[in-house]
């Protein structure tokens, strides 16, 4: 078997190769290196044979490299049985990096390419789309070209996943459809987007339905096509969020400053609503030896923000951005009121890989869902949010365009009252 030194790539691994797990020079709780050894470990047996028999969760994936050729397939797991936790992210609230490392390297993934618009024809494709389209797992078998390549792919917009390989053919068993999924995938008359939000409207998991819109289930007719996956999270993050956000936007002001807050996986949120008039931000402040500040010295912060109006170009901070907005005007809409709302996020050294933005999203319904800390004022709020996390008030100020605003700068409602 393989060792973990075969994971280490070039000069920047020097570290990697002193330290070799033992020492954890690099500053992080776990070594990294050392988890994605064990999880390639593990699922070692699935790429040992040109077949796969299994219930997928259901799961699907879209890539995007040679876009508008793109590679189209199913997650498949090798066991039977009730594997939705596979690739429901909604339900990982609470779970340990290991334990999502090992949901989601058990799922092999075939790859069939196609051009986007290229949705009839191929079993392969109609497989993928009734597995999409699917309210349960499914059971599955399929024969690969050539043998899995053992990986486990991270990435900061999409869920890890394990070996991947190309697809030969593919068997579904019974499938049953979501009723919700089949209506809108029926209707050749209903916009995407239409399509989305009645699919919201009616429950639907926020998963399921990115995964249905990324293998061309909704829109008009011929304008149906496959959407990469990474890229139909974020368009479906952003359209539910910004139908939300027009409705928000009618509702009186919260009357006062509330602080929510949620630790998982070394990150640790705490989303600020002011009675203001809508405007956004989110603040991510990553640690030196953390995901995207590897070998940084110092923390290093990214944000991005808008409006009353909204953005007109893509936020800067990418798809975390439109998974929080979603979650904080979920919130103001089912509690009826606005606010201007700022999310400071702190990744500490303990978050060792990316997991996809579902931990924004998710992380911020999550702590929506606990009682709000109240104060009367901003001053107040940050004399709590300074005993949460560990940046302090003023670094916070320096690098947000909405705080800054709210203190600097009067509003309508401070003339007019709220």
């Amino acid at each position: 078997m393989e060792s973990p030194d075969s994971l280490f790539s070039g000069a920047s691994d020097t570290l990697c190769i002193l330290c070799r797990g033992a020492k954890l020079l690099c500053g992080k709780q776990r070594c990294p290196v050392l988890v994605k050894f064990y999880s390639r470990a593990k699922v070692k047996p699935l790429t040992d044979s040109l077949n796969i028999d299994g219930s997928s969760p259901p799961g699907v994936f879209v890539g995007r490299i040679g876009y508008p050729y793109v590679s189209v397939g199913p997650l498949i797991p090798p066991s039977h049985g009730d594997t939705t936790l596979l690739d429901t992210p909604e339900m990982w609230i609470g779970k340990s990096i290991d334990d999502i490392v090992d949901f989601r390297t058990q799922l092999v993934r075939g790859k069939h390419l196609v051009h986007i618009r290229d949705l009839e024809g191929s079993r392969i494709v109609e497989a993928t789309r009734e597995m999409a389209l699917s309210a349960s797992p499914v059971d599955v078998e399929a024969e690969f070209l050539k043998k899995p390549t053992a990986r486990l792919v991270l990435d900061d917009e999409v869920q890890p996943f394990g070996p991947t390989a190309p697809l030969k053919k593919i068997d579904v068993g019974n499938t049953k459809f979501d009723q919700r999924m089949e209506k809108a995938y029926n209707d050749t008359d209903l916009k995407a987007k239409d399509a989305v939000l009645e699919l919201y409207k009616r429950d639907t998991l926020v998963s399921s339905i990115q995964k249905a819109f990324s293998v061309g289930s909704f829109g008009e007719g011929k304008a149906r096509r496959f959407v990469p996956t990474r890229w139909s999270i974020t368009a479906v993050d952003s359209m539910i969020g910004a139908n939300l956000m027009e409705k928000m936007k009618d509702f009186p002001l919260i009357n006062e400053f509330l602080v929510f807050e949620s630790w998982q996986l070394d990150n640790r949120f705490v989303v600020l609503m002011m009675p203001r008039a809508w405007s956004y931000e989110l603040i991510e402040a990553w640690y030196p030896n953390t995901v995207w500040n590897p070998f940084g010295k110092e923390v290093a912060i990214m944000s991005s923000s808008e409006g009353f109006e909204g953005r007109t170009t893509y936020a800067e901070i990418g798809g975390c951005y439109y998974a929080a907005r979603l979650a904080v005007n979920e919130y103001l809409v089912n509690e009826q009121r606005q606010a201007r709302v700022v999310i400071l996020r702190e990744a500490h050294p303990g978050y060792i890989m990316p997991v996809g933005v579902w931990n924004v999203r998710e992380n911020v319904r999550a702590a929506l869902r606990t009682p709000p800390v109240k104060f009367a004022s901003l001053d107040d709020a940050f004399v709590y949010i300074s005993t949460r996390l560990v940046i302090p008030k003023a670094r916070w100020i320096k690098e947000s365009t909405i705080l800054k605003n709210t203190l600097y700068q009067r509003g309508l409602e401070d003339f007019f009252g709220k």
